[in-house]
């Protein structure tokens, strides 16, 4: 792996861990400066997300100048197309995957998505983070970085599952390591066939903001049918 590369991944995982140093500094300042300290989290997830995406750019600016970001593949015209048809192919394979975890018995919801809802009320800008420079970010460390080095020693399926388990165990959330690496695993397919990480990038965005968005407006009406569906799978449940 290039040196700049392993810059990265530092870079990265440092923001990861960064608030657990710069959510206090930011309580404390807020709670001096009399401002709503309900805010310092997303605050600091808005500014260490930012910073780390400005490192990271400068870092592979090297590679966007000689037009080493792009491999060289299809049209661009192609590349809008699978960029376009990447977000039902993701949003199609995160349907599949839900479909399976509850057939496994998996509780449906995810907990990030509620605590990322929940910080979008509390800070609207937020959503900046969550469904741009986030996705951003995991496709340069997760589909770039780490699937691409993984591509050039093994075939796509074994890069493409190992490097979307860790996509998937980056997210916390064990029990849905079944539907992270269904996504991971349509982004580096997307990756490959274009040999655009922008294609990924674009598909990854624009389903994270169509999840946020549909989440947010009709939260109501989701949890509802979780519930009902949680019920319809007990009661089956118990005939098994």
């Amino acid at each position: 792996m290039k040196r700049d590369y392993w810059m990265i991944l530092i870079v990265y995982i440092a923001m990861q861990f960064s608030s657990l140093i710069g959510v206090p500094l930011f309580l404390f300042g807020f709670k001096h400066f009399g401002i709503n300290q309900r805010l310092a989290v997303p605050s600091w997830l808005l500014a260490s997300f930012t910073i780390a995406l400005l490192i990271i750019i400068f870092i592979l600016r090297k590679e966007r100048n000689n037009r080493d970001f792009n491999k060289k593949g299809g049209s661009v015209g192609i590349s809008i197309l699978w960029a376009f048809a990447g977000v039902f192919l993701a949003l199609f394979a995160q349907y599949v995957a839900a479909i399976i975890e509850n057939l496994l018995g998996i509780k449906m919801g995810s907990e990030n998505t509620k605590d990322i809802l929940t910080i979008i009320e509390a800070f609207p800008l937020a959503i900046i983070v969550t469904s741009i420079i986030g996705p951003i970010l995991e496709e340069i460390v997760f589909r770039k970085i780490i699937f691409g080095s993984l591509h050039k020693r093994f075939n796509f399926i074994i890069s493409a599952l190992i490097s979307s388990v860790i996509f998937a165990a980056a997210h916390m959330e064990f029990q849905h390591i079944l539907l992270y690496s269904a996504m991971g695993f349509t982004f580096a397919f997307l990756y490959v066939i274009t040999k655009s990480i922008y294609v990924p990038i674009f598909a990854h965005v624009a389903m994270n903001t169509l999840v946020v968005l549909v989440q947010s407006v009709y939260k109501d009406d989701i949890e509802r049918l979780q519930r009902h569906a949680e019920a319809v799978q007990n009661f089956i449940g118990g005939f098994l």
